[in-house]
């Protein structure tokens, strides 16, 4: 069973007005709409398309020097700004669950103050993101609780993947952070680098190594807890030199959490369906078929058994 860590406590902000529906006194839940990007906590850091550049250069003749600056310009600028809207939702995550600590009410004027700043107008976007990874990651709800005057509170312990809480100790955050490097895991194709594991969590605002107050030091219970418990195998990678390490699922996730739920899982970060992704889909429909066949043959044996038994009982008798 996974152990709770020690919770801690840290303070948080305040913003301005903004068109979310609810009544006063009336907390109104937030998610993302199906607009909205999709999470990047699982996958690589954005690589540029440079086809969509060939093809707008494609109606010259040749594209000329200055033209070629100009496109990698503008390329440079899309990364950038992709980059800091990902910074900028991880630290009003962790600026909100700081907050939440105080149990003190969230403002919009706060967030925007002390997190957003000047992408003020893409709060929305920001703001549903945010409560997207703050339900699906670490178990909060975070909620419009007075319209008019734009303030938010987290309602925690949501449980949204109750079965697998039950089985791993009922603890959000840490059920949520297993989840995701499992879904990592999954979708590289069952085995995933440890620096593709650090990589993620940075993007999440969680350093390995520096403590974080619902963690701990992240890499310490990655390596002492998920891995002692067998939820994680680690081991290095055959032929590479200097040694490279990796991840993959241990004994105990495979019997503990299917692949169906990890895929379903990832699928709602990412705001699809999990057949998106045919590969890993007809994977975890394998393993359901599995798992389906396992459970009927023990069934099976057990009623064997029971019947043995109770022809064992009558011969005495």
């Amino acid at each position: 069973m996974l152990q709770k860590p020690e919770s801690g406590g840290l303070p948080v902000p305040q913003a301005k007005g903004e068109q979310d529906g609810g009544h006063d006194g009336e907390p109104q839940a937030l998610t993302a709409s199906q607009e909205q990007a999709p999470s990047p906590l699982l996958q690589e850091s954005p690589k540029e398309d440079f086809s969509a550049a060939r093809e707008e250069g494609s109606a010259e003749p040749a594209l000329t020097r200055k033209g070629a600056r100009a496109l990698a310009a503008r390329a440079l600028a899309r990364r950038r700004a992709y980059g800091r809207l990902n910074r900028t939702v991880a630290e009003l995550v962790q600026f909100l669950l700081v907050k939440d600590k105080k149990k003190s009410p969230i403002t919009r004027s706060e967030m925007v103050k002390y997190v957003i700043g000047d992408l003020k107008d893409l709060f929305p976007e920001i703001i549903a993101r945010a409560a997207e990874h703050l339900r699906y990651v670490f178990g909060f709800q975070l909620k419009q609780f007075d319209r008019k005057h734009h303030t938010y509170i987290l309602i925690n312990k949501l449980k949204p993947l109750e079965e697998e809480e039950e089985d791993l100790g009922g603890d959000g955050p840490r059920l949520g952070l297993l989840m995701m490097i499992l879904g990592l895991i999954y979708m590289k194709g069952n085995s995933a680098r440890e620096a593709q594991v650090w990589e993620m969590l940075r993007r999440l605002g969680v350093h390995p190594s520096k403590y974080h107050f619902l963690f701990g030091y992240p890499k310490r219970l990655i390596m002492e807890d998920f891995v002692q418990q067998r939820y994680l195998n680690y081991r290095r990678q055959p032929h590479s030199n200097p040694p490279e390490y990796e991840f993959s699922w241990g004994p105990r996730s495979n019997l503990e959490i299917s692949k169906m739920k990890v895929l379903g899982f990832v699928a709602k970060l990412h705001k699809k369906e999990p057949q998106h992704w045919p590969a890993q889909y007809g994977e975890a429909l394998a393993d359901e078929a599995d798992r389906a066949r396992a459970e009927a043959r023990a069934e099976a044996s057990m009623r064997a058994r029971v019947r043995a038994n109770a022809r064992a009982s009558l011969h005495r008798w």
